[in-house]
């Protein structure tokens, strides 16, 4: 906390100190010696992505929650996309200067596990979890929610919505669609992950015929969906959660998520706590009200997405809808990335 005084004080205290240094010698000495260690800071430092911590996204209420309970602030610090987050952490390493970080997903974990920069702890409540979702039986990597990724369509643009990914391709869709980088962005390694999971070695001649329906390919999934709900095309990639958004807010069901025939991907995404954090019994307290009802019964109507335990869902979340086969993609790995790089240049290119 920041305390404010006059500058006529200002200027007695600095008068006091330099009298005091030099008529006693060893004072500057003595109150190094005899002065307490301050300690860790009555804050926890969270990583993350930018819409979690958005005006409308988790973050705001989840501080205020956790202020109230712990008498700890917790202080966010936003990297873009949650692409974005783990490349920043692998660079900073353990100067990173964060105790947790928060918004990857599977597709990301294994690049930041294998870092070192991760510490096991399991939350108090983590028995309440839904232990499928538990991917990192280690702890290092603790769920926070999930969804399933899936094209969301303007129904009053596209009256016949697509329903599979083949279906995307179709001439009716050119210049229709918006997808995300996935070398930046989890929902773009994901359906990355998803088109490689459904066509294996031939994915790379799927997005070959997927060139023409795209309009644009954004950095993250924030950028992605503001150019969709502007109108700039009716079709975007994002999460079978989405759809409710506009219920609850906009009281409209013109926004849809469409279900395709071979399945959705899911995305679990996680936090960890990181090993050089300087506040780490902050952190552990932060992840022990992560798994809790108090942080849980946010993400709903902030994060759009579903809790990692069994509470009530809002009405809005009705109208998304839920596949019956939940797919699994292996990670693309850095070459997979690269080819895609290269592929979409030449697309571009045309």
């Amino acid at each position: 906390m920041r305390k404010n005084g006059t500058a006529c004080g200002q200027v007695l205290f600095s008068g006091l100190v330099l009298f005091a240094l030099a008529v006693f010698p060893g004072y500057a000495k003595a109150n190094r010696e005899q002065a307490p260690d301050p300690g860790p800071s009555a804050d926890v430092v969270v990583w993350t992505y930018d819409s979690f911590n958005s005006e409308w996204g988790p973050g705001p209420e989840a501080a205020k929650r956790f202020l109230a309970e712990t008498g700890i602030t917790i202080k966010w610090v936003s990297h873009g996309d949650a692409g974005e987050l783990v490349s920043r952490l692998l660079l900073e390493g353990s100067n990173a200067g964060a105790d947790v970080i928060l918004g990857l997903d599977q597709n990301l974990a294994e690049r930041a596990l294998a870092s070192g920069l991760l510490e096991a702890y399991k939350p108090k409540g983590a028995d309440a979890l839904f232990q499928d979702l538990v991917f990192d039986k280690t702890y290092r990597l603790i769920p926070l929610d999930y969804s399933y990724f899936a094209i969301v369509y303007d129904a009053q643009r596209i009256p016949q919505p697509p329903q599979s990914l083949e279906d995307l391709t179709a001439e009716a869709y050119r210049k229709q669609l918006i997808l995300m980088d996935p070398r930046t962005s989890s929902p773009g390694l994901g359906f990355l992950a998803w088109t490689m999971d459904v066509y294996g070695g031939d994915w790379k001649a799927y997005w070959r015929r997927l060139g023409p329906s795209i309009l644009t390919i954004a950095d993250g999934w924030s950028a992605g969906y503001g150019l969709f709900t502007a109108g700039e095309a009716p079709m975007v990639l994002s999460y079978t959660t989405s759809p409710g958004v506009h219920l609850e807010y906009e009281g409209t069901e013109r926004y849809q998520a469409a279900l395709f025939a071979e399945g959705h991907p899911i995305q679990i995404e996680v936090a960890g706590l990181l090993a050089g954090g300087k506040n780490k019994e902050n952190a552990r307290k932060f992840l022990d009200f992560m798994v809790s009802p108090s942080f849980q019964d946010i993400i709903p109507l902030t994060n759009w997405m579903y809790p990692v335990i069994g509470i009530p869902l809002p009405e809005s979340f009705r109208i998304n809808p839920k596949s019956d086969k939940t797919r699994y993609p292996g990670i693309p790995t850095d070459r997979d990335l690269t080819e895609w790089a290269e592929l979409m240049a030449q697309i571009q290119g045309r």
